[in-house]
């Protein structure tokens, strides 16, 4: 469902968390691949139970990444000392971010972020259908935000960073229908990338794979729990004739969060 109070507060949040960083811009000689990164933070607590935004930022340098989803990001919540984790790890990377909160939670906020070194053109924060939380259901508020940036070329690409629900799997069917509904629909060279709680071959990935091509590596190589992780649920998919990837894989870091962030790299097409 869609209820009204979470799309209110969400968008009197826009200009809060729509962070005005400045971009890096790309020289004329910038290369025409695009390297993107998918990471589930963990809101910065790493697998020793240890919050440190400077480990994460690492990891993510370490990719060379020209565009970052990132999901489970905490904006001034208690439990993590009250820091604003994108503004954070956009001035750890060099990157500027534009932040998409899906719920409030413990004084701040919980939510999905883009960050990128590319001028930003446009941002959009979407809501996703999910089942409401009871007293013996736990569930989250969930959410997309998509950033369209200004390639190399001047051509116009999408980045949406998602995250599905984790514990009702009729609400990740109907999270990729909205997906599929809201983003698919238009000629915009688009990535898709997220925490989508799905193995390989399940019906949420099956669904977004009607409209998407999945940028994963031939193995499907686990990324989840980071340590030794046994399932693949952490996804790049990319739609438009533009985008042509030629590298996918897993990176291997089992400290930093609970996940292990994904990267694709793509060759646009000019």
């Amino acid at each position: 469902m869609f209820p009204d109070q979470p799309l209110r507060w969400l968008l009197s949040f826009v200009l809060l968390c729509c962070l005005a960083n400045t971009p890096v811009q790309l020289s004329a000689q910038s290369p025409t691949t695009l390297r993107v990164l998918s990471y589930n933070i963990h809101y910065g607590q790493g697998t020793d139970g240890v919050y440190d935004l400077e480990r994460i930022a690492r990891v993510i340098v370490a990719a060379k990444p020209d565009v970052v989803a990132l999901q489970e990001v905490d904006v001034t919540v208690q439990r993590s000392g009250k820091v604003h984790q994108a503004q954070r790890l956009a001035e750890l990377t060099g990157m500027a971010v534009r932040y998409g909160p899906t719920q409030h939670y413990q004084g701040g906020l919980f939510g999905n972020a883009v960050m990128t070194r590319m001028p930003i053109e446009d941002v959009r924060i979407q809501p996703l259908p999910y089942t409401d939380a009871t007293e013996q259901l736990t569930t989250y508020p969930r959410g997309a935000i998509a950033v369209v940036v200004q390639s190399p070329q001047g051509q116009p690409v999408r980045f949406i960073s998602t995250h599905f629900q984790h514990n009702v799997p009729d609400d990740r069917v109907a999270e990729a229908d909205a997906i599929n509904g809201f983003f698919a629909t238009d000629n915009v060279p688009t990535v898709l990338a997220g925490d989508m709680n799905a193995v390989p071959g399940s019906k949420p990935i099956e669904i977004l794979e009607s409209r998407w091509k999945n940028a994963i590596d031939g193995e499907a190589a686990p990324s989840a729990p980071s340590p030794k992780p046994t399932v693949r649920i952490d996804y790049i998919f990319y739609r438009g004739e533009t985008l042509k990837m030629v590298h996918s894989e897993v990176i291997d870091d089992g400290l930093a969060s609970d996940h292990r962030p994904v990267l694709a790299v793509f060759e646009l097409a000019k």
